[in-house]
């Protein structure tokens, strides 16, 4: 290997080496003394290879080296490649046939006892492995987790640039916007009282970009966005961020799928394309979510007319009012479970903000325990029975709300019930959730909010029918689905200035406002502003999935915790007065 201490990694050597003399480095992570012979497992990025020393080679200095070795030390050895001996083969490894015979041994440094040990399976708290996490890195899925992530980012710019796009950088300082989140601020020293924001996105300059020309931009992101915690969340970020000028949507959804399915499959994801298409609400009222797992099944099912004139007061004013619906799905396998289990569902439920849950489980004998039951009559059951296909062993769930609040409740069981009957997902299941509303109505403060942005292209081109019916206008909108995870997204965008005006003021701003806000962006709509449309992929995301990772910190090297700390480095941490001072602050 060239510009390198080592001649070969410790994952490359096979029985084709057999003969050679070799030059490896790496550190020692399992040392094994037989008395005669010493035996090391010798670990780097790439992998282990399998050195020993025998006191009778070379002299014996190598050997007598080795025995004060330590793990975790990182050393340098040359030597010749040998077949291991007859019945000490290792087929877990990919060196697994052959060890090399050292004959020289260099100590590069010593090593205190590491905290965890350097192991896959290693046993201790998240928070201690944050804590070293230059130890933790080393560890071979951490290592694989990482050498995925580049490998995938390389493809996906490969792709790109084959597909003629332009990788631009845009600012990491900029003006603050509302886009969903709080901002993170950097105070100005050079004009006091004045600050920059780290971009959420770079959503409002790449369609500055298409404005300008640039036709087909893409870049690797990092975004900043301070906002709660989770196990798919932290508050910097990367996306792939794109943007595509004149063109249609199909055009930026097809020019997507072709450059995901050669990153992916690159990384032994394959992807069918053309990618299915489901609109929002088909996904909403079969799946209980915007970014559904349709590897599995219990649909959600809507059995309002069945209950139209049940004695169940409940389900029968749901039927008797439009703005209500009874849907259900059925967990089969859960009716056998305990009663008592079954009850501690509502719980689960009262989390996706159930009022309760309402269930009947069909027991193995033919028997049914439900609380009510009682008030269905047998057309009523019959017709259950039929529509949600119930065998003995089903426990079917209700939900009894408003269209979208039961696809949510239900949806958040669906989840929740695969999760505890352990249904197989196997593969990867890729899709697109198109057709998302324009607008949300937000309870919390009695307005209209964007549902993707406020810069997304209506189906609706004249505002005073936005304005009549907001909740009805749809948008050209598209979001990625990967294994149930939106990991990605994107729309259409509007490209003239009065209707870009008229939504922000659907949003609440005041001309005013939006003139402060977004003055730049509409200042330059008027200057020809082409058709656009963009996308953003999740790289945390899609590589936690691609590696079967339980949260995005497993693939990104320095990642904060739950808390937003960065437990290594005592981030964020106070700072003086006089770096306070400069910037214009003081602490209240």
């Amino acid at each position: 290997m060239s510009f390198s201490m080592h001649t070969h990694t410790c994952g490359e050597l096979r029985a084709a080496n057999i003969g050679e003399t070799v030059t490896l480095t790496g550190w020692v992570w399992h040392r094994r003394d037989h008395g005669g012979l010493i035996f090391i497992d010798l670990r780097d990025r790439a992998g282990v290879t399998q050195i020993s020393f025998d006191p009778e080679h070379s002299g014996g200095a190598a050997f007598h080296t080795a025995e004060s070795v330590r793990s975790e030390w990182p050393i340098k050895v040359t030597g010749v490649v040998r077949e291991r001996p007859e019945g000490q083969d290792n087929e877990k490894l990919a060196t697994g046939h052959i060890e090399v015979l050292v004959s020289e041994l260099e100590v590069l440094n010593t090593s205190k006892t590491p905290a965890f040990q350097i192991e896959d399976h290693v046993d201790t708290s998240e928070d201690v492995r944050l804590r070293y996490r230059y130890l933790d890195i080393r560890r071979p899925k951490m290592a694989a987790n990482l050498k995925l992530r580049s490998d995938l980012t390389f493809a996906i710019r490969q792709a790109f640039h084959d597909a003629e796009f332009t990788e631009v950088e845009t600012p990491a300082l900029f003006k603050s916007t509302p886009e969903g989140a709080r901002d993170f601020l950097v105070p100005s020293r050079l004009q006091p009282g004045h600050f920059y924001a780290l971009p959420q996105s770079p959503q409002l300059l790449k369609q500055l970009l298409m404005i300008g020309g640039v036709e087909r931009y893409y870049q690797v992101a990092k975004c900043f966005r301070d906002e709660d915690l989770r196990a798919d969340r932290q508050p910097e970020f990367t996306q792939v961020d794109v943007e595509m000028s004149f063109v249609d949507q199909d055009d930026v959804m097809g020019c997507i799928e072709s450059v995901l399915a050669e990153a992916l499959g690159k990384m032994g994801a394959e992807m069918q394309l053309p990618l299915r298409r489901i609109d929002y609400w088909d996904a909403m009222d079969t799946y209980g979510s915007d970014k559904p797992d349709t590897r599995y099944g219990m649909e959600l099912h809507d059995v309002t007319p069945i209950f139209k004139n049940s004695k169940f007061k409940l389900f029968a004013s749901a039927a008797a009012d439009e703005k209500l619906f009874v849907k259900a799905i059925n967990a089969k396998g859960a009716g056998l479970w305990p009663r008592a289990q079954i009850d501690r569902l509502a719980d689960v439920a009262s989390g996706f903000d159930a009022k309760g849950l309402a269930y009947i489980a069909f027991r193995e004998d033919g028997s049914v325990t439900s609380p009510i039951v009682k008030f269905f009559s047998d057309e009523e059951m019959e017709g259950l029975r039929s529509e949600m296909g119930v065998e003995p062993g089903d426990l079917v769930m209700f939900a009894v709300e408003s269209r979208l609040k039961a696809d949510e409740i239900l949806g958040g069981m669906r989840r929740h019930m695969a999760d505890a009957l352990e249904l197989p997902r196997e593969g990867h299941d890729f899709l697109w959730v198109v057709n998302f509303p324009l607008f949300h109505w937000d309870e919390d403060t009695k307005s209209y909010q964007a549902e993707h942005q406020p810069f997304t292209l209506p189906t609706e081109t004249d505002p005073e029918k936005i304005m009549a019916d907001p909740l009805a206008v749809g948008s050209y909108t598209y979001d990625f689905v990967m294994d149930g995870y939106e990991a990605g997204g994107g729309g259409m965008r509007i490209h003239n200035a009065e209707m870009q005006m008229a939504i922000l003021k659907m949003l609440g701003f005041t001309e005013e406002d939006a003139r402060e806000q977004f003055g730049f962006l509409l200042d330059a709509l008027a200057f020809g502003a082409p058709p656009m449309g963009g996308f953003a992929l999740g790289l945390d995301r899609v590589c936690m999935l691609l590696t079967h990772s339980d949260s995005i910190r497993e693939v990104m090297a320095f990642p904060k915790t739950s808390s937003g700390s960065d437990l290594m480095s005592d981030a964020p941490s106070e700072i003086g007065m006089k770096q306070l001072k400069e910037v214009s602050l003081r602490l209240l």
